[in-house]
């Protein structure tokens, strides 16, 4: 039965260039031939998971299919993640960035916090944010608090809405926030209503310049690695335009603000370094001790 024949998939190099150049096309995404030691190893694995034979065929089949095309960047962009994956960021996000925000927005009202995590995959990274905004604020409800949460892959966004994860992904999360913010469910963890309801997840694409409001946070971590340096560019600018005066970006380790041309402070908080968007020097009035609650 040819279900069960033995496939050997082959691409060309130029096959390959092809596929590069039309993910940067759709995506914006640029895959050059540094990533050739993934890129290739992945095609390969897609295609005989597709049952085909030649590049010539894979091309034909994403050219095609906006659907054949999806599954197909989900399998080159898929990688793992867990919860609290870079801790020094959430401490900077928890000592830092969340204290001097309370101070910010005490008297507002009402009292709110928007944050965007850009390319949020499977959605580890919007619940962590969750979770240390949970923990930061002792009276969190009293705020609203609005996590915008996106992705290019609608896979990785329907992992995100159901919320369920394995024990591993979870190992970075202290005993005490297992049990406060997630419940078992078989032998899965599910995120539970208080933080899930401070999420939202929609589809995007970063190459794609779509306003979406103001926000006092964006985290962007290990995602402009796959732009060239234009477009990574356009995107710093795009994420200083997006920020409140004082408000934060935060970025992976290997990645840098500093050839955008836009006037981020950078700032070193432990053993990170995030950059804040400068904010004319606004003064904020002190919080009354036991004035939490108002």
């Amino acid at each position: 039965m040819i279900g069960k024949q033995e496939i050997t998939a082959n691409a060309t190099d130029h096959e390959l260039s092809e596929m590069r150049a039309l993910i940067e096309e759709r995506s914006g995404i640029l895959l050059d031939q540094s990533r050739d030691r993934f890129f290739r190893p992945r095609v390969l694995e897609h295609m005989e998971a597709r049952r085909l034979v030649h590049g010539a065929e894979l091309l034909r089949l994403i050219r095609g299919s906006n659907v054949e095309y999806d599954r197909f960047l989900e399998r080159l962009l898929t990688q793992e993640t867990s919860f609290n994956r870079y801790p020094s960021m959430f401490q900077a996000l928890e000592k830092r960035v969340l204290p001097e925000m309370r101070m910010k927005k005490f008297w507002e009202s009402p009292r709110s916090l928007r944050i965007w995590s850009a390319g949020c995959s499977s959605g580890e990274e919007p619940y962590t944010i969750a979770l240390t905004v949970a923990d930061a604020f002792e009276f969190a409800e009293a705020w609203n608090v609005h996590i915008l949460a996106t992705d290019i892959s609608r896979q990785a966004l329907d992992v995100c809405e159901r919320g369920l994860y394995p024990a591993r992904e979870l190992a970075g999360l202290t005993p005490k926030q297992r049990d406060a913010y997630f419940a078992m469910e078989g032998d899965r963890f599910k995120v539970k209503p208080k933080i899930k309801q401070m999420v939202t997840f929609a589809p995007l694409n970063l190459a794609n310049a779509v306003y979406m409001g103001k926000f006092d946070v964006i985290f962007c971590m290990n995602v402009m690695i796959y732009f060239s340096d234009e477009r990574r560019t356009q995107l710093i600018q795009r994420f200083f335009e997006y920020l409140e005066p004082g408000g934060y970006l935060f970025l992976g380790h290997a990645e840098s603000v500093a050839k955008a041309g836009v006037g981020f402070e950078p700032i070193v908080v432990g053993d990170s370094l995030i950059y804040r968007k400068p904010d004319g020097g606004a003064s904020h009035k002190p919080i009354p001790a036991g004035k939490e609650r108002l």
